[in-house]
């Protein structure tokens, strides 16, 4: 019964992305555990490669979860790109520019990663305005712990693991451990 129900509810989101998100394109083994959230602007663009998991029940993952995978790219040509056999647990992806997501990465729930602070730094210009943006690139074989926060302008490296909790404001090497707050380097793998 519960293999049916999750089968139906596939179905029926894909469905709905097809009908929907235009610009959402989604290759073959897209799978959802219940629904992601999910904003689209209609001049921005959502790329999902083959075999993506997007999980956002409690019940078939061991942390958890606080909230659903929340997919956001919600300014004009901002862009979300998520490598083959990726899979994101109840995480949140926001682009208002650029966020990229290699192949065969593994990303813990309660994660943030955002490339915009979302306000200006400015006092006077806090409540207008939503700051600068800057691209996110997350390497192919990353896997990023539970409640890792990667803020604007950060390339995560090839083969890197970001340890739980970290805060990841500057760019990390490939084949390394990197963790704490602020992240660095915990040792090379």
């Amino acid at each position: 019964m519960i293999r049916a129900l999750y089968l139906f509810n596939n179905i029926l989101f894909k469905l709905k992305l097809r009908l929907v998100y235009k610009n959402i394109a989604f290759d073959s083994g897209l799978k959802i555990n219940r629904w992601p959230t999910i904003r689209v602007h209609k001049d921005a663009e959502v790329k999902l490669g083959k075999n993506i998991l997007l999980n956002s029940s409690n019940r078939t993952y061991h942390v958890n979860m606080f909230v659903p995978v929340k997919i956001l790219c919600d300014k004009p040509n901002s862009i979300i790109t998520i490598g083959d056999n990726t899979r994101i647990h109840g995480s949140c992806i926001h682009a208002f520019d650029r966020i990229e997501i290699g192949h065969h990465c593994l990303i813990a729930a309660n994660c943030q990663i955002m490339d915009s602070n979302g306000h200006a730094l400015e006092k006077e210009k806090r409540f207008n305005s939503q700051g600068s943006s800057h691209p996110i690139i997350i390497g192919d074989n990353v896997w990023i712990g539970t409640g890792t926060i990667i803020l604007p302008g950060v390339t995560i490296g090839d083969g890197a693991i970001v340890a739980a909790g970290s805060v990841v404001n500057k760019s990390v090497p490939e084949n390394c451990i990197y963790g704490g707050n602020p992240a660095e380097l915990i040792r090379l793998l």
